[in-house]
């Protein structure tokens, strides 16, 4: 399976009403293991991000009230996130995500895993940014890209978790 094509689509829309980034994608996979995909270092670092990319986790503890931070690389670039753990729940985890790029731009982000039936999920993800300007240039700088080809590598192994 050619890991950048899925059966899925995301879905990726600007909230016109807040700063506000909602995401939607439905999986075929439980909701514990989509948590478990988000919340182990090891399994996290196979799927996130766009294709070509290499993730390095450098500090990962996914509890509430645990930090995390991680460094995205390719042709020798690296890319820097860090944030905090706010609340990692049974189906739900809330953080905050900070790119080193731009130090002064911190969303809060919450992801919820819904449960189809079936061993379906559909996640939900939403990103708060401080100003509209901020969700703007979020839209577009590629996130997309880096969405997509990521959730299709998370379709590539969530069976065998």
């Amino acid at each position: 399976m050619n890991p950048t094509s899925s059966r899925h689509q995301v879905t990726i829309e600007a909230d016109p009403t807040v700063p506000i980034i909602h995401i939607t994608r439905d999986f075929d996979a439980t909701p514990a293991q989509l948590m478990r995909a988000h919340t182990d270092p090891e399994l996290f670092a196979r799927w996130v991000g766009p294709d070509g990319m290499e993730t390095t986790i450098v500090e990962w503890e996914a509890t509430t009230g645990g930090r995390w931070r991680y460094v995205a690389s390719r042709d020798g670039e690296d890319y820097g996130f860090h944030g905090s753990f706010h609340e990692v729940g049974e189906d739900r985890i809330v953080q905050t995500f900070t790119f080193d790029g731009v130090p002064d731009g911190v969303a809060l982000e919450t992801l919820w895993f819904e449960d189809l039936g079936g061993g379906r999920t559909r996640l939900h993800a939403q990103s708060l940014v401080d100003s509209f300007e901020g969700r703007d240039q979020w839209m577009a700088s590629g996130m997309e890209t880096g969405v997509e080809q990521g959730y299709a590598k998370l379709d590539a192994f969530v069976a065998e978790l």
